[in-house]
């Protein structure tokens, strides 16, 4: 069977309006805009407010995605949303999403539950179901409402000040009119894990592993219901993992990295994508951060660079663009594409 090619049709992003700034953040803890800054680069991220939840957020992405793609939502074969902070615990989000957009009955609804890396993860999937003729459009979407399970306080601080709201949708559709490399497609994705370190970044509660209950009264006294990492080792990992899995993608289409135009990191820390790009020997200029602005909004950081690249005239159409992610999992992926 002849493989199909999948590419990026449209790309599409919301942020809540609520724009929280490292000094708002001392109202809450022991901290300041100078400690965030040289951590992490982050100087302020958006928030919901009220009752908004992450499918809420999914779905202005999704619709403005679908318009920059000039698609139709009965157009759609596909949605995947990639989300660790999801609506309920189940159903998956993206049910309540196709509910939220209208899309049709019937249409499959998968949630990603990979984290960072999230967006890629559902992208690859995305991607062959595309290759080998079972869908013809996909909507692929990055969501997360961090800011209602943050522990905002001195304790919390080293992981609480770090992420933000926001979502970002890309859709994706076969494409039958390549005739060389230099036409928009998706060359390849990678995804990878290793839950040897599944602790070193996570949320322990609700859980199985307690013996009453998925959430006894001890799991809110140790504050199990709240994010924990080991930054260090996080930051190890991720400054190995993200070059490898650029490195693999390159590799796998025969590229060589002087050849990429534009790179998207994912935005966890930016100063792990500075030591990402110093490992890859590429000059800063060619990485769009976007984690000044946002913070880290997990499996949305991705999309949400797209957008806003697009935005600011960073990326335009026919330039080759490699992405890479890492997270909780830990999980690593990467993807190589002409825009």
């Amino acid at each position: 069977m002849m493989l199909k090619k999948s590419k990026f049709l449209g790309i599409g992003s919301y942020l809540p309006k609520r724009v929280v700034t490292n000094n708002d953040l001392t109202a809450f803890m022991d901290t300041s805009d100078e400690w965030i800054r040289e951590r992490s680069g982050i100087e302020t991220r958006h928030w919901v407010e009220g009752t908004t939840t992450t499918s809420d957020l999914a779905l202005i992405a999704a619709e403005r995605a679908l318009e920059n793609a000039g698609v139709k939502k009965d157009e759609i074969d596909l949605l995947i949303v990639a989300t660790l902070s999801p609506d309920h615990d189940f159903p998956g989000t993206a049910c309540f999403l196709q509910e939220k957009l209208g899309i049709r009955a019937g249409v499959p609804a998968l949630d990603v539950r990979q984290q960072c890396s999230g967006f890629l993860y559902g992208l690859s999937i995305a991607d062959q179901f595309i290759k080998t003729g079972m869908v013809k459009k996909a909507l692929v979407i990055g969501a997360e409402v961090h800011s209602k399970g943050m522990d905002l306080t001195t304790a919390g601080r080293e992981v609480s000040v770090l992420f933000g709201d926001g979502a970002g949708a890309a859709v994706v559709g076969v494409c039958d009119d390549v005739v060389s490399d230099k036409d928009s497609q998706i060359f390849s994705t990678h995804i990878h894990a290793d839950g040897n370190f599944a602790r070193e970044l996570w949320v322990k509660a609700p859980s199985m592993t307690y013996s009453t209950s998925r959430l006894p009264e001890e799991a809110f006294a140790n504050k199990d219901t709240f994010p924990k990492m080991n930054g260090k080792t996080v930051f190890i990992h991720a400054t190995r993992r993200m070059p490898e899995a650029i490195q693999e993608a390159l590799a796998a289409n025969n590229r060589k990295i002087e050849e990429v135009d534009l790179f998207i990191f994912h935005q966890a820390n930016l100063r792990i994508n500075q030591m990402v790009a110093k490992q890859l020997g590429i000059s800063e200029d060619k990485v769009f951060n976007t984690i000044q602005k946002y913070g880290n909004t997990t499996a949305a950081t991705i999309p949400i660079g797209l957008a806003d690249a697009v935005a600011a005239g960073k990326l335009k159409k026919g330039m080759l663009v490699a992405s890479a992610a890492f997270g909780s999992g830990f999980t690593w992926s990467s993807a190589l594409f002409r825009w």
